[in-house]
Formats: structure tokens, sequence, C-alpha cells
């Protein structure tokens, strides 16, 4: 049932990937400049600021979301391979794999979405986020398993 469960939580992730990006230009703008403004008015909560650019900061808030959303991606895919079995080197190799080739025709798809346009930048920051998730992963399981080994006795 678990290792059900994690290929579950890979597709409905990439369908969340998908949903994101079938988006309508001003639909996925107006999303990301809602969530800037709101960002921009916590922040100056906690520290005034003096000029801020939403366009600029949404700018930064879009690519974020590309690195977080494949950081995830990466993470549920390694788990996912890892639960069924796959080796380590192997599972962490295929995963990256996988998220490259879905960065990429995630981009490509974007070519028919209106007022969209695939970019090579968004598919490295893309790869990026992968890396990063699923390093973060390794670590964070290679960590774990140090823990759970007991420590031999020096007698």
């Amino acid at each position: 049932m678990l290792k059900s469960l994690t290929w579950i939580t890979v597709f409905l992730w990439m369908i969340l990937i998908f949903y994101f990006s079938q988006q309508p230009v001003h639909i996925s703008n107006g999303l990301s400049t809602t969530i800037t403004e709101q960002l921009i008015e916590t922040v100056q909560t906690i520290v005034p600021l003096e000029e801020v650019h939403v366009d600029t900061v949404n700018h930064i808030v879009r690519k974020n979301a590309h690195f977080i959303i494949y950081f995830f991606l990466g993470i549920f895919i390694l788990g996912a391979l890892r639960k069924n079995g796959i080796n380590r080197i192997r599972s962490i190799w295929l995963a990256l794999f996988v998220c490259i080739i879905y960065a990429a025709s995630d981009e490509f798809h974007q070519l028919f979405v209106p007022g969209r346009g695939a970019q090579v930048k968004d598919v490295l920051i893309d790869c990026a986020g992968a890396v990063f998730g699923i390093g973060t992963a390794t670590i964070i399981s290679s960590i774990r398993k140090r823990k759970k080994v007991p420590s031999k006795p020096l007698v």
C-alpha cells in the first residue's frame, strides 16, 4: 500500500505542475501577483521597506516557485523509487532523469498555452530545484541511517 501511495503522490504533484503550466499567462500572473503582494505586505509589517517594485518581486516569486515545486518533485520521485526497492545510486540518477524530462516536457507544453512560452532557464531552475530536493533527501536519509546503527563498544 505504501508503495502505491508514494507513486500516487508523485502523479498528483505532476498533475499540480501541469495545472499551473496550462494556465494562460493572465491567470498565472494574477495568481503570482496576489501572492507577491501578500508577501510584500507581510514583510513590510516586520521590516518597513521604502520602495518595492511588485513586478521585480513577482519575477523572483515566480522563479522560486519553479525551484520549490521541483524540489518537492525530486523528493517525491526519489522516495517512490526507494520504497519500490531501487538502490540508492540508481534511484538518485533515475529521479533526476525523470525530473529533467518532466521539466523539459512541461516547458514544451507551455508553447501551446496562450501567452506562455518555453524557456531554457526555467528548465535549469526546475532541475536545480530537483537536484537540491534529491540531495536534501539523500543527506537526511544518510543521517537517519547513521543514527540507527548502534555504535560498537570500545572494549
